[in-house]
């Protein structure tokens, strides 16, 4: 088999992803209200590269939505993701869960990391419905590299946690939460005290996710890594100025930004081609390079040492906090 592929490419200021057509090629429900699905080349073709914490984006039911793929990285036959069922949600989980059955072709695009696993002799995941999902591979890989780990994975009942029965049999490292028996979760005991050899994973629903960054606020810097999955809360954030201007470094442009449009819009309209994909500064795709200027970042991908450096950007979503950004696009 070849890892070539023919499909359309999306090119952005930072990077190349690949859009393919790919079939679904097994279904199974792993807990109330989720379901795994594993995709496949329709020709048995390799599929790109990825790493633990890696996402693709699906665009089904006319829309796009991105899933953490939670498979064995060196498995390049499919690409495994597990889908919830989000009943007051926008749609795209209930026509995969309704509508989307074995053999069916499904549009992806990617894989795209913004949640890699960084060298370490000690990791503490922390997960919450359905995030764990990028946490597997994660604790895969550590658990191959003789790392020291532990899980706590909490949900609603034991019943809506997926692969739960899997990670039982991992043993004492594992400590499963169900929030009906055992209520919230006892960060001080999950996570411990800040420790400069161990890093902090995390992925759930925002409240997790506030809960463990207020826990982690002691730690070294760089010691706690999170994915959301819904576009974090601006509490705090810089004043920003309502009007401003971007200059693009290497298209030699100087364009005015408004109050009421975005970078990426002012971007499309002068035809400057950036890939973009969530539009609510989740996924990452649109990243881009600064070269000067402050960025008032309203993303929620970059970390705060990320924030603080000011050398990337998501354009969907992120504004300025000077007269002039000048972007390297």
């Amino acid at each position: 088999m070849t890892d070539a592929h023919s499909d359309r490419k999306s090119v952005t200021s930072t990077v190349v992803e690949l859009e393919m057509d790919l079939v679904l090629a097994s279904r199974v429900r792993v807990a109330e209200d989720v379901v795994h699905l594993v995709l496949k080349d329709p020709s048995g073709r390799h599929l790109p590269r990825w790493g633990a914490g890696a996402h693709i984006d699906l665009l089904v039911g006319g829309q796009t939505r991105q899933y953490s793929l939670c498979g064995d990285p060196s498995d390049r036959s499919g690409y495994e993701i597990a889908v919830l069922h989000v009943h007051d949600g926008r749609g795209g989980s209930a026509h995969i869960h309704d509508e989307l059955t074995v053999g069916d072709t499904v549009r992806v695009r990617g894989p795209r990391n913004h949640f890699a696993l960084n060298p370490s002799p000690a990791y503490r995941f922390v997960a919450g419905g359905i995030g764990i999902t990028p946490l597997l591979p994660m604790i895969a890989r550590a658990e191959a590299q003789g790392a020291d780990w532990q899980l706590v994975y909490g949900g609603r009942s034991l019943g809506s946690m997926a692969f739960a029965e899997e990670l039982r049999s991992l043993g004492d490292r594992v400590v499963l939460w169900p929030q009906d028996e055992r209520g919230l979760i006892d960060l001080a005991a999950a996570v411990g005290a800040p420790a400069a050899s161990t890093l902090v994973y995390c992925c759930g629903p925002e409240p997790l996710l506030a809960a463990v960054e207020q826990h982690c606020a002691g730690w070294p810097a760089g010691s706690l890594h999170v994915e959301r999955f819904a576009k974090r809360s601006q509490d705090g954030a810089p004043e920003a100025l309502t009007e401003f201007e971007v200059e693009l470094r290497q298209s030699e442009l100087v364009l005015q930004v408004p109050e009421d449009r975005s970078i990426l819009e002012v971007l499309e309209d002068a035809d400057v081609d950036v890939f973009s994909s969530c539009l609510e500064g989740v996924c990452g795709s649109c990243e881009t390079p600064v070269v000067e200027g402050v960025p008032d970042h309203r993303d929620s991908v970059l970390s705060a040492e990320d924030r603080a450096a000011g050398k990337f950007m998501m354009v969907c979503v992120s504004r300025s906090c000077s007269r002039r950004l000048v972007l390297d696009i």
